[in-house]
C-alpha cells in the first residue's frame, strides 16, 4: 500500500461543484464525516427538464461561500484547524468546477494551506471509504451516475486499472432520458426507481447489449432507442402505455448487465471484494441484485449511503486525504477539465 503512515490528526476541507450541489464539507483521517453540506439545486434544475450549465453555475457562485462557512461552523473548525484544502477539478461542467476551483485556491492561499485537486470519480470510488472501515484496496468497483459508467480495479487508493465503459450513454443518463420520455419528469433515476416498484419488471423484454472483444464494456443507447420505440409504438396503436411496467423493465435490463459484468469481473479476475459508486448506486434494484450475486459468487459487497452517492464534499474529502498523505500537491495554476479522464492528472 502507497498509504503513508501519519502521526498527527488529518483535517481536509472539500469542495465539491462539478454539477448541480454546491458542497463542502471536513473530513479527518480520511474516514470520519466532521461535516457535509450541500445545497442541492434540483428544484431550479426541474423546471427544466435537467442541468442548464448557466444556471448551475450562477447558483454555485451564490451558494458556495456559505456551504463553506457551514461546513466549519458544523465541524467546530476554522481555517487554521485545516490541514489543506481538496477540490473537484474534473470531470463535470466546466463554469460549475471553475466557481470551486475558484473558492480552494483563494481560501488555500488566503490561509496558507496546501491544495489538493481531486477527480471528481476517484471521490465517488472513495466514499466507500466513509463508512466502511475494513475496506481497502484492491477490490472491484462499478462506478454509475449520470455521466459515467466505470467498472475499474482500485489498485490502491487514487490508482485505478480500468476494465470497461460505456461505449455512448451513461446508466443515470439512459434512466434521465427514459423517464422524460414517459413522462416521470427529472431527475429521472430516483422517480424509475420509485415507479418500477410498482410494476413488473418481466412485462416487457428490452434488449442487453454485448460489446464484441471488450466482455466489461457497457452500451446502453440500444436499449434506450427500445424504449422510446416501444413508446412510440404504443401511442400509433393507441395503447396505453403502463409506466410502472416500463420503468421496472427498463430498470431490470439496466441493472442485469451492470451486476453481470461486474461480478465476472470479480470472479474471472480473482477479486473478493465488489463495491458500487456513484448516484445509480443509491438504485435500490441496483442494490438487491448486487447483494444477491455476490452472496451466490462468495464475494463481500460495499456501497455507500445515498446521501454519499449522489455528489457530495465528503466524498472529496477522502479522496483528497489520501492524495494528500501521499505527496499529492496541486499549485495555483490549477484550472477547471471538463473531460479529465480517470487516471490523469
Amino acid at each position: 500500500m502507497k498509504k503513508n503512515r501519519v502521526e498527527e490528526d488529518v483535517c481536509i476541507l472539500a469542495i465539491e461543484s462539478s454539477c448541480d450541489e454546491t458542497a463542502a464539507a471536513v473530513v479527518k483521517n480520511g474516514r470520519e464525516v466532521l461535516s457535509n453540506v450541500i445545497s442541492s439545486q434540483i428544484a431550479l434544475h426541474t423546471l427544466y427538464g435537467g442541468v442548464v450549465p448557466e444556471l448551475a453555475s450562477r447558483k454555485h457562485m451564490e451558494k458556495i461561500n456559505q456551504v463553506v462557512e457551514a461546513a466549519l461552523d458544523e465541524a467546530h473548525m476554522a481555517l487554521e484547524d485545516i490541514t489543506a484544502v481538496a477540490v473537484t477539478y474534473g470531470p463535470g461542467l466546466v463554469g460549475a468546477l471553475l466557481v470551486g476551483v475558484a473558492e480552494a485556491k483563494a481560501i488555500a492561499y488566503g490561509a496558507k494551506k496546501p491544495l489538493v485537486g481531486v477527480h471528481h470519480i476517484e471521490g465517488h470510488v472513495s466514499a466507500n471509504f466513509i463508512e466502511h472501515e475494513d475496506l481497502e484496496p484492491p477490490f472491484i468497483c462499478l462506478i454509475v451516475s449520470g455521466g459515467h459508467t466505470h467498472l475499474v480495479v482500485v489498485k490502491d487508493y487514487g490508482e485505478f486499472e480500468i476494465l470497461g465503459r460505456t461505449r455512448d450513454d451513461a446508466a443515470g443518463e439512459a434512466f434521465d432520458k427514459v423517464a422524460r420520455a414517459v413522462g416521470l419528469g427529472y431527475p429521472g433515476g430516483p422517480k424509475v426507481d420509485r415507479a418500477a416498484k410498482k410494476g413488473n419488471p418481466q412485462a416487457i423484454h428490452f434488449p442487453r447489449a454485448k460489446v464484441e472483444g471488450a466482455p466489461y464494456d457497457f452500451s446502453f443507447s440500444g436499449l434506450k432507442s427500445a424504449v422510446l420505440n416501444y413508446i412510440n409504438h404504443a401511442k400509433m396503436m393507441g395503447e396505453e402505455i403502463q409506466v410502472a411496467d416500463l420503468a421496472a423493465s427498463f430498470q431490470h435490463a439496466v441493472v442485469e448487465v451492470l451486476v453481470s459484468h461486474t461480478v465476472e469481473a470479480a470472479v474471472e479476475l480473482g477479486y473478493g471484494k465488489v463495491a458500487i459508486a456513484g448516484g445509480v448506486a443509491s438504485n435500490s434494484a441496483l442494490r438487491d441484485e448486487m447483494r444477491k450475486a455476490c452472496k451466490r459468487r462468495g464475494l463481500k459487497l460495499y456501497y455507500p449511503s445515498p446521501v454519499f452517492c449522489t455528489d457530495n464534499a465528503a466524498m472529496i474529502g477522502t479522496a483528497g486525504y489520501y492524495e494528500y498523505i501521499n505527496g499529492a500537491r496541486s499549485g495555483w495554476d490549477l484550472n477547471a477539465v471538463p473531460n479529465l479522464k480517470l487516471g490523469e492528472r
